[in-house]
């Protein structure tokens, strides 16, 4: 899984004509999940995947609930491919806020929602690979079993 958030706006006048707004930061954000079928060594039905990917999405949805500030983000949700042809579901999403601070607490609560919004939806019954099995064996010491199957136990 990989997440990454940037930048500050060098010209906010482009994006808006309101001169009050180039004191604003704006945060892209963009966080990368494997599709099931790539995590485990069992082979996931397409209509498997297909369902958990649309939980996923409608889940996602649900992120200004754990935001500072009361904004409306809409994030993106859609399938890719990474360089290394691995399918991945793709979250993006755009904040803008005057107070940095708040607008990093909100990007990094992004990004810990899309991750626990991905490790939530894993499906029981499978042997996962790693990234997950670690994510599994972290989650089984600090909080007991959940009875995903996990092969390096």
């Amino acid at each position: 899984m990989t997440a990454s958030t940037s930048d500050v706006d060098d010209d906010p006048a482009v994006d808006s004509p309101d001169p009050d707004d180039r004191d604003v930061v704006r945060f892209e954000i963009s966080v990368r999940v494997p599709m099931l079928d790539e995590v485990t060594s069992d082979r996931v039905a397409d209509v498997v995947e297909d369902g958990w990917y649309e939980t996923f999405e409608l889940r996602v949805a649900d992120v200004a609930g754990v935001l500072k500030a009361d904004r409306d983000v809409s994030p993106s949700v859609r399938r890719s491919i990474d360089d290394a042809e691995t399918r991945i579901a793709v979250v993006e999403a755009t904040l803008r806020d005057r107070d940095t601070r708040r607008g990093v607490d909100d990007a990094v609560a992004i990004v810990n929602y899309v991750e626990g919004t991905y490790v939530q939806g894993i499906i029981p019954g499978y042997a996962y690979e790693e990234p997950v099995a670690d994510l599994l064996s972290q989650a089984h010491a600090t909080g007991g079993s959940d009875g995903v199957s996990n092969p390096s136990e």
